[in-house]
């Protein structure tokens, strides 16, 4: 620690997707690294960096909501600094301004500098510059990756996002792609391995597009492979990633790998063949019907999760009924639903035929209960398979429980033996039974 630097407290407000929780918790290892302590209390935080999120309509408002709370608190505290950073501060930049008493607004194209300015107390020469987001074409990371803040570490080895599909704003916030050098992810993922994790979870806003635009070229595929080969640690679980970048060679490595998690999570946002030409999706609903039912063949326990957006401009009862007959009749074994609400930057929210609300939250209700259907009935499939099982925390209802998650993405909670506590490495877990409301239970197997 620099000894003329007083020791000072900081809070990470983070709003958004596994993107934004890699950058902040690397840009928390820093400051930590550099002697600055970490708290959740508004009121002992001398910084408070707030990490936003503007994937829709309602995260813009939440983030909005974070910044002005925070604003706030420097009345009783003058001395306070405050960063706003992230997809909001990136779109929203002159709205941002506007709010008294922030110190520095920075977009995410300098985002990975936020830690160096906290540290040479240069808020006032990194304020963003509104430099163009198109305008940079190389991969900018956080120059720490962070260790022993999380249990399954992430890393984000893609950004940005070249499909600008019609209703999304994030290509606007963060660019087109751009990849992590393949060595560097090499590396990254091995002091993981060296630091204990049996886990790490691979992200990116595209991930299937990695090393598209690396020089020699690359893909995720030959990533994968490489880290199979080098085993630098137990398992690599993927984030999210898209129906046509999901391959056959990937799908085919998962099955036979001895490190790849038997999970994947594929954003199929609709079932009807319309809505998907209007989302300027690049692919058909019988595209992702082939890949459900190809990864099922291949490995017949691993777990399918699928994003679906309800209430898309002009979607009739028959496109919703499309969406929803696709899912039951597939081996999906969760999902995540999300309303559909305009983006304003986006053509969709210009589209004339926009779904009434009602009838929105009606169809969303319809499909998360036939989610839950699904998670359990994949859930009680599991009963008596013994799954290796990463440790996460103790259960906060139940001290003497411990949670995990196990390669197929089954949150289990089991009693633990003293020895066996350790978060971040790796038990055996029968799965004993499963409650109605999806709770899985299992016990240790020494």
């Amino acid at each position: 620690m620099n000894n003329n630097i007083k020791t000072k407290n900081f809070k990470i407000i983070t709003l958004g997707c596994k993107v934004n929780l890699f950058e902040s918790e690397s840009i928390a290892y820093t400051l930590i690294k550099a002697g600055y302590n970490q708290t959740a209390s508004d009121k002992n935080a001398d910084i408070i960096i707030v990490n936003t999120c503007a994937v829709t309509g309602k995260a813009s408002m939440q983030s909005r909501q974070a910044v002005r709370k925070s604003a706030s608190l420097k009345s009783f505290d003058k001395k306070r600094k405050l960063i706003v950073t992230g997809c909001y501060a990136q779109i929203e930049y002159e709205e941002t301004k506007k709010i008294d008493d922030i110190d520095a607004v920075i977009g995410n194209l300098n985002k990975h500098n936020i830690a160096e300015i906290i540290l040479k107390n240069n808020y006032d020469k990194y304020i963003f510059d509104k430099k163009n987001i198109f305008s940079e074409k190389s991969f900018f990371c956080i120059p720490d990756t962070p260790i022993g803040l999380r249990s399954r570490p992430f890393l984000k080895i893609q950004d940005g996002c070249s499909s600008f599909c019609s209703y999304c704003i994030v290509p606007y916030a963060r660019g087109k792609s751009k990849s992590m050098p393949f060595d560097t992810v090499l590396d990254c993922v091995k002091k993981f391995g060296n630091a204990g994790y049996y886990e790490a979870v691979l992200t990116g806003i595209n991930l299937g597009n990695y090393g598209a635009d690396l020089m020699p070229a690359a893909n995720l595929f030959k990533l994968l492979k490489k880290i199979e080969r080098t085993k630098p640690v137990g398992r690599i679980r993927l984030s999210s990633i898209e129906p046509n970048k999901l391959t056959e060679n990937i799908i085919k490595l998962a099955a036979d790998s001895n490190i790849l998690c038997r999970h994947f999570h594929i954003p199929l946002q609709s079932g009807d063949n319309k809505i998907l030409l209007q989302m300027k999706r690049a692919y058909q609903a019988e595209d992702f019907e082939n890949i459900v039912k190809k990864i099922a063949k291949l490995t017949p326990n691993a777990a399918i999760g699928a994003d679906v957006i309800v209430g898309f401009p002009n979607e009739t009862e028959e496109a919703f009924n499309n969406t929803y007959q696709l899912i039951k009749k597939l081996p999906i074994t969760y999902l995540h639903v999300f309303p559909f609400s305009p983006r304003k930057g986006t053509p969709a929210a210009k589209f004339l035929k926009q779904i009434p609300y009602d009838i929105i939250k009606k169809r969303a209700l319809r499909l998360r209960e036939l989610g839950k259907i699904k998670k359990n009935l994949f859930y009680n499939r599991m009963k008596n398979f013994i799954l290796e099982t990463v440790i996460e925390k103790k259960d906060k209802n139940n001290p003497e429980l411990l949670k995990g998650i196990t390669s197929n993405y089954i949150p289990v909670f089991f009693p633990y033996h003293k020895e066996n506590i350790k978060s971040g490495s790796m038990v055996k877990i029968k799965i004993t039974s499963v409650t109605q409301d999806n709770r899985v239970q299992g016990e240790a197997i020494r």
